[in-house]
């Protein structure tokens, strides 16, 4: 079940980084992108599973779109608002990866 969840919590991430990509110009599109991709790491749960399966597809489609075209162009631009969508991939997955729960340590026999 919880495979389940995280793949479709992978393409929620992907279709939330798609379409902070396509409003990022915008400043009020910029804001509700960050505003909806941060409540949605704060609601989900941590753990593997839930909010580092979210923040790798959000950074994982963010970072595909962020490569050259071969027509020579690039989907995020090269100002504020663009530097705004690449810092705020880096620390969702900084925060994924940090509020990943501790491994158990096995239970010793005396």
């Amino acid at each position: 079940m919880k495979l389940l969840a995280a793949v479709g919590l992978l393409f929620l991430g992907a279709g939330t980084g798609v379409a902070t990509i396509a409003v990022h110009d915008l400043t009020w599109g910029l804001a509700l992108a960050v505003a909806a991709t941060a409540v949605t790491a704060y609601a989900l749960p941590a753990g593997w599973w839930s909010r580092l399966a979210f923040a790798v597809g959000w950074v994982a489609m963010v970072g595909w779109l962020a490569v050259p075209r071969p027509e020579g162009d690039y989907l995020i631009s090269q100002d504020w608002q663009g530097y705004l969508v690449l810092g705020l991939g880096m620390l969702l997955l900084v925060v994924g990866l940090a509020t990943l729960p501790r491994p158990r340590r096995a239970a010793t026999l005396p």
